[in-house]
C-alpha cells in the first residue's frame, strides 16, 4: 500500500477518501482552494496545502498546481475523487510520469470511454447494445437538425465529452432545435472544453440503470451488481437505489455481464461504472437496455453499492492502485438487502431547482443513517462548485424498509437560510408511486406539482400558530438555540409563514420544531424550513413575480448572453438573457408582450440573486 495520498478533490468525497485511507494508516494530504479553507476535509487530513483561488480552473482543475502540491508534500499517490480531473487522461499520465501512483483508471481507458461517440462505436464492436443515434463528424447545424428530423422527435442532444447531466438537452419539436443546440454547445464548451455533440433517440419510458465494475492489473474483472438512478432533475441524479426494482435474475445477469464485457474491451483497471438506458414501457427486459456511457472513476452514488455488498470501494481502489489483486472474485460478492441515497442539494425546487448560495447558519443532518457531507454548520455554499450539502444513505432488509428509513431521515433535515431540496426528498420517499417503484427519469417532471412545496399546508400553519402562541410577551428564543413545544389550547391566530399571512389554530396535539436563527424564528417541518412571525400593524403581504415587468435574476451568476436591447419589442416567452451558475444555464424570458425598458446589465456581468436585470413595459398596440 502507498505511504501517503494526496486527494485532488474537495468536500464530501475528500472526507470519504480520508476516512478509508486513515483506517489503513495512509498519510492523507488535502489540497484546497481559497473558498474551501474552512471546510472539514481540510482540517481532517493529516496535512493540507492551498492550491489557488476559488475558481476551479485556477485550483482543482490546475494540473500544475496539484502536481506542485504533491511534490511539496512528498505524496506517493494521488486520488482524484470524482469530477474535476478524475477522467482527464492527460492528468493521469502526468501523475504517472511524475513517479506517483494514480488511483484511477488507465489513461488509455479514460480516452477510450471519454468521448461518447467513440465509446459507443467501441461498445458495438464488443457486442454491447448501444442507443440508436447520430455520432458523425459533420457537426453543422443543418446536418444535426436533419438527423434529428429523420430520427423523429423528441430527441436528445448530448455533449460528446459530457457527463454529470451537463451538456444535454431534450428537444420536442423542430422549431426549438437551433436554440437548444446552441445552449448545449455553450454549456459543453464551458464544462468540458469541447462543444461537439451527438443526437440520440429519446426513450419514452427511460430507466437509468448502471453497473458497478472493478478490475485489477491481473486480468480479473467483476461487477458489484446494479444501481437504479432514474430519479433525476435536469438529467442529474437525485435519489439512487440498489438493487434496481423490477430487475429479474435473468435480466440482471445479462446487463451485468454486458458491463463486464464493456470494461474488458478497454483493458480497464480500477473502479468504473457502465451506464445503461432501459426502456421500461413493458418492464425491464434483457433486450430493452442500451449502453450510454462509462464513467471511468468512482461514482457519487457508490455508497448504495457499499451498503448492499458490505464492501469499501475506496479501499478496493487503493489496493488495486497499489498493485494488489481484487479483494474478491465474482462468486464471493453477495448482495444483502436494499439501499437508497438521497442527494441533499442547496437549491430551490420551486424555482426550477436553481442553486442557492450563502452561509449555513443552521444545519442539522439525520442520525441513525449514513451521512456523507462536505460541510458543517457555519460553512459557506458558494457559486463555484456543485451545490451538494450531503448524501443521505439508508439501508434496510428490503426496499420498503430502506425507503421508510430514508423518508424519516429526510424529514429531520434542518437547513437555514440556504434553500434546500430536503422537503422534496422527504415527499418523494413517501410518495405512493415511488414506493411502488413506478419511476422513470421523467418522474419529477410529472409529479412536480404535488411534490414541490410552494405553500405551507394546514398542519404547518397550525404548527406556526402553536409556536408563536407560546412566545407571548416573553422571549424564550434569546436563551434557547432550539425549542420543541406542544400548544396549550385550541385558538385561532393570524401568523406569517414564509411571505404570506394565514389563519392558524393553536393545537395542543401538535409537536412543533422551531429554532431562532439570528433574529428569525424558523419552523422546520418535514424537511421544509419556514420563517414564521406575527403580523405587524398595517402590514401588506409581499407579492413577488414578473407581473410588473421587473425581471430579476433567480440566482447569483454570470450573464453569458443578452439577446435584446432597450426599446426592442418582445413577445411573451422571448429570450431576454441567459445567466450561468455552477456551469448550468438559466434563460430569462419575457413575461408578456411588451417593450424592453431598463436594461442595466450586459454580457459578462456578474449578478446577485434577485438583482434587477431587465424591465418589460406593456407597450401600445
Amino acid at each position: 500500500m502507498m505511504e501517503s495520498l494526496l486527494i485532488a478533490n474537495r468536500g464530501e468525497i475528500a472526507r470519504r477518501i480520508i476516512r478509508t485511507a486513515k483506517a489503513v494508516r495512509i498519510r492523507t494530504i488535502a489540497c484546497y482552494s481559497e473558498a474551501d479553507a474552512g471546510l472539514p476535509f481540510v482540517a481532517e487530513a493529516d496535512e493540507a496545502v492551498a492550491i489557488g483561488p476559488a475558481a476551479a480552473r485556477e485550483s482543482y482543475l490546475s494540473q500544475e498546481r496539484i502536481l506542485t502540491a504533491a511534490r511539496k508534500t512528498d505524496a506517493s499517490a494521488i486520488h482524484p475523487g470524482y469530477g474535476f480531473l478524475s477522467e482527464n487522461a492527460e492528468f493521469a499520465e502526468a501523475v504517472e510520469n511524475a513517479g506517483l501512483i494514480w488511483v484511477g483508471a488507465p489513461p488509455a481507458a479514460i480516452r477510450a470511454m471519454g468521448l461518447k461517440d467513440a465509446a459507443k462505436q467501441l461498445m458495438q464492436a464488443a457486442g454491447v447494445p448501444v442507443t440508436p443515434g447520430y455520432m458523425g463528424e459533420d457537426q453543422s447545424e443543418e446536418r444535426l437538425a436533419g438527423e434529428a428530423e429523420a430520427m423523429g422527435y423528441p430527441v436528445l442532444i448530448k455533449a460528446v465529452a459530457g457527463g454529470g447531466g451537463k451538456g444535454m438537452r431534450r428537444v420536442d419539436q423542430p422549431k426549438d432545435f437551433a436554440e437548444l443546440l446552441a445552449s448545449c454547445r455553450r454549456e459543453a464548451a464551458s464544462s468540458f472544453g469541447d462543444d461537439r455533440v451527438l443526437i440520440e433517440r429519446y426513450i419514452a419510458n427511460p430507466r437509468h440503470i448502471e453497473v458497478q465494475v472493478f478490475a485489477d492489473r491481473f486480468g480479473n474483472c467483476v461487477h458489484l451488481f446494479e444501481r437504479d438512478c432514474s430519479l433525476q432533475r435536469r438529467h442529474q441524479k437525485v435519489i439512487e437505489e440498489a438493487p434496481a426494482p423490477g430487475l429479474d435474475t435473468v435480466t440482471r445477469r445479462v446487463i451485468c455481464e454486458a458491463a463486464v464485457r464493456a470494461a474488458k474491451a478497454v483493458d480497464y483497471v480500477g473502479a468504473g461504472t457502465i451506464e445503461f438506458i432501459a426502456d421500461a414501457s413493458e418492464g425491464l427486459r434483457p433486450d430493452r437496455f442500451w449502453f450510454m456511457e462509462m464513467n471511468t472513476r468512482l461514482q457519487v452514488e457508490h455508497p448504495v453499492t457499499e451498503a448492499i455488498t458490505d464492501e469499501d470501494l475506496v479501499l478496493w481502489q487503493l489496493k488495486v492502485a497499489a498493485g494488489e489483486p481484487l479483494p474478491k472474485r465474482q462468486d464471493d460478492i453477495v448482495m444483502n438487502g436494499w439501499a437508497f441515497e438521497a442527494r441533499l442539494y442547496a437549491e430551490n425546487p420551486a424555482s426550477g431547482y436553481l442553486p442557492s448560495t450563502g452561509r449555513l447558519d443552521h444545519l442539522r443532518l439525520p442520525e441513525h443513517v449514513r451521512v456523507d457531507s462536505g460541510v458543517q454548520e457555519g460553512n459557506e455554499i458558494t457559486a463555484f462548485y456543485d451545490p451538494m450539502i450531503a448524501k443521505i444513505i439508508a439501508h434496510g432488509s428490503n426496499r420498503k424498509d430502506a425507503l421508510s428509513k430514508l423518508a424519516k431521515a429526510c424529514e429531520t433535515i434542518e437547513v437555514w437560510p440556504v434553500k434546500s431540496n430536503a422537503g422534496l426528498l422527504a415527499r418523494v420517499a413517501a410518495d405512493a408511486d415511488f414506493r411502488a417503484a413506478k419511476v422513470d427519469t421523467g418522474f419529477l417532471d410529472r409529479h412536480g406539482e404535488t411534490l414541490i412545496s410552494t405553500e405551507p399546508g394546514d398542519a404547518t400553519i397550525d404548527k406556526a400558530a402553536t409556536t408563536l402562541a407560546l412566545k407571548g410577551g416573553n422571549d424564550p428564543w434569546s436563551a434557547l438555540a432550539g425549542l420543541r413545544i406542544s400548544g396549550p389550547s385550541d385558538s385561532r391566530t393570524r401568523v406569517r409563514v414564509g411571505d404570506h399571512l394565514y389563519w392558524g389554530n393553536v393545537r395542543p396535539d401538535f409537536d412543533a420544531n422551531a429554532v431562532k436563527v439570528d433574529e428569525t424564528i424558523v419552523l422546520f417541518d418535514a424537511g421544509n424550513a419556514w420563517p414564521i412571525g406575527l403580523p405587524v400593524a398595517s402590514e401588506v403581504e409581499a407579492h413577488q413575480g414578473a407581473g410588473d415587468g421587473a425581471i430579476r435574476s433567480p440566482m447569483p451568476g454570470l450573464v453569458i448572453s443578452v439577446d435584446v436591447a432597450e426599446g426592442d419589442h418582445v413577445a411573451r416567452g422571448d429570450r431576454l438573457l441567459t445567466v450561468e451558475a455552477m456551469k448550468m444555464e438559466h434563460t430569462l424570458r419575457a413575461p408578456f408582450d411588451g417593450i424592453v425598458g431598463n436594461l442595466p446589465i450586459s454580457a459578462g456581468a456578474r449578478v446577485l440573486e434577485n438583482q434587477l436585470v431587465a424591465n418589460i413595459m406593456k407597450g401600445e398596440e
